[in-house]
């Protein structure tokens, strides 16, 4: 994840706090520190987000500093933080941080219809496990295994949004393109150009369609795809928003 106050610098979330690169190798934050694990980093304008020891949540200040913002008794698994600070968690739950600092659930998403079917493949509780929003403000919230529920009020409310046997992974929302929405799931690359209200699916040229998570790197969308969730065969595809465009495996400098 990179600021983009200092587009220069990488950071990196670990199990031993925060990590940074800046043109070298990779230094510990210290004003983090190093025993606290980070399963999650946000970056909004109010600066850099990190859900931290799966209960916490932190900011770093505009002079590097890192302060505990609030605590959850919920286990946190990622956040938002463009237009307000939205934690999802396990149990499926979302939370607002409020200006009073406590975290508090959206409750609009805990009446989504469909909410009754979601599951896990395991039979465990399903989470919220990626959130982003797109250049237009409308908030997509990944739930694993639930589809992507949409809100276009900033929260105020949520509909769902494509099959839930998808078995979302991550969403995304373009960089540059206002309608443009991307997810991974395990039917391959999920796309929709229309702000989350309808989606498409891209797999072809992949050798298998597990598909882990998606990043855009200027014209082109990287995905990562295995043959299924323990990892076998796995491998980074790119492709270009074009529909029906193939995708076309990377080799050079990967295993």
């Amino acid at each position: 994840m990179s600021d983009p106050r200092t587009p220069s610098e990488l950071l990196i979330g670990t199990s031993e706090g925060v990590f940074g690169v800046a043109g070298g190798e990779p230094r510990p934050d210290p004003s983090f520190g190093t025993t606290r694990e980070v399963s999650a980093l946000a970056v909004g304008d109010a600066g850099v987000w990190a859900v931290a020891e799966r209960h916490a949540i932190g900011r770093r200040d505009p002079e590097g500093a890192w302060l505990e913002v609030a605590r959850s008794e919920l286990e946190l698994v990622c956040a938002v933080a463009t237009s307000g600070v939205f934690v999802g968690t396990e149990e499926a739950h979302l939370l607002r941080l409020g200006d009073d600092g406590v975290l508090a659930p959206v409750e609009a998403f805990e009446t989504i219809e469909g909410r009754e079917t979601w599951f896990t493949p395991w039979g465990g509780p399903p989470a919220v496990r990626s959130i982003a929003q797109d250049l237009s403000r409308r908030l997509h919230a990944n739930v694993h295994v639930g589809g992507i529920p949409r809100s276009v009020d900033a929260g105020a409310s949520w509909e769902p949004t494509i099959d839930i046997d998808a078995d979302i992974h991550q969403v995304v929302a373009h960089p540059s393109e206002p309608d443009v929405v991307l997810a991974a799931g395990a039917v391959g690359l999920a796309v929709s150009v229309d702000g989350g209200a309808s989606w498409r699916i891209e797999r072809e040229g992949l050798h298998a369609t597990y598909a882990r998570a998606v990043a855009v790197a200027g014209d082109h969308v990287l995905l990562t795809v295995s043959n299924g969730p323990r990892g076998g065969r796995a491998a980074i595809y790119r492709t270009t928003l074009v529909r029906g465009s193939a995708f076309a495996r990377c080799t050079v400098g990967l295993p």
